[in-house]
């Protein structure tokens, strides 16, 4: 692929990039690119930089140092469950038509996107059902539906599966994926589970505060790092590595895990 070419697929490009919050360093040095088609799993420990990264990438927080090159047109974001949102009285057609953001009045056109979006979940034959009746699986995929009303050529989400059921789970991981193969549509997500991350996604940014691993994720599952981090247990009630939102698990350090040298080779920063 040539460097022009290169250029025009790459929707989202960070260089340097460094996030604090006054003296408090969220995640340094990150150096990573997203290109149409892609879909990214950002992985980590909580605290480690996944959901400041992403803030930062949609423009909700300032970087200290670095830059971000965006050249998506339309993004689409789907954040971390509330319990405002799960009490949100509403209808899902209402909910859903709320991710469109042309004016303050909804036009034919938004109306439309919405019923398309409503009918890309299959939740058309509930559509008149209010928000709060639905169970917590349903209530995802409303919510997957309203961020997707945004969604051209990019969606980013943070950690839409805390708080689901493994069933649920796996059905939220195929639909994001089909999302991305079939519709083209490329895709950040924030995971804890490495496991399913490398089984859906093309590339993984591994984080603890510094940038431990950016590549495929083939190339990710080479590492000493995957090695480790595939034998860790997922909490169901937090989403994270531990029994119950612990710190990040003793083992891990800050190394870089770099495609070049996967398997045992690893540089400190």
């Amino acid at each position: 692929m040539s460097s022009t070419q290169k250029t025009q697929d790459t929707l989202i490009e960070c260089r340097n990039l460094t996030v604090s919050y006054g003296s408090f360093v969220a995640c340094q040095d990150l150096n990573f690119s997203v290109s149409k088609g892609d879909y990214l799993c950002i992985v980590g420990s909580n605290g480690s930089g996944k959901s400041t990264l992403v803030k930062t990438i949609l423009g909700l927080q300032a970087q200290s140092r670095g830059t971000i090159e965006k050249a998506a047109q339309g993004i689409g974001y789907l954040g971390q469950k509330s319990n405002i949102q799960r009490d949100f009285p509403a209808t899902i057609e209402e909910v859903v038509l709320s991710g469109c953001h042309t004016g303050f009045f909804h036009t034919k056109a938004d109306k439309a996107n919405a019923r398309a979006q409503i009918e890309r979940m299959s939740l058309e034959s509930i559509a008149k059902k209010s928000f709060m009746e639905l169970s917590g699986g349903q209530q995802q995929r409303v919510l997957l539906a309203r961020s997707l009303c945004a969604a051209k050529e990019l969606l980013v989400l943070d950690e839409p599966v805390t708080g689901l059921d493994p069933a649920v789970t796996d059905e939220m991981y195929s639909l994001i994926k089909k999302l991305n193969k079939e519709s083209g549509l490329s895709i950040i997500m924030v995971s804890h589970d490495v496991n399913r991350a490398v089984h859906s996604a093309s590339h993984i940014l591994h984080l603890d505060k510094n940038q431990l691993f950016f590549g495929t994720s083939e190339e990710y599952q080479k590492t000493n790092l995957y090695e480790r981090m595939s034998h860790v247990e997922i909490c169901n009630s937090c989403g994270s590595y531990c029994s119950c939102c612990q710190s990040t698990p003793a083992f891990l350090s800050r190394r870089v895990f770099s495609p070049v040298n996967a398997n045992n080779q690893d540089t400190t920063k």
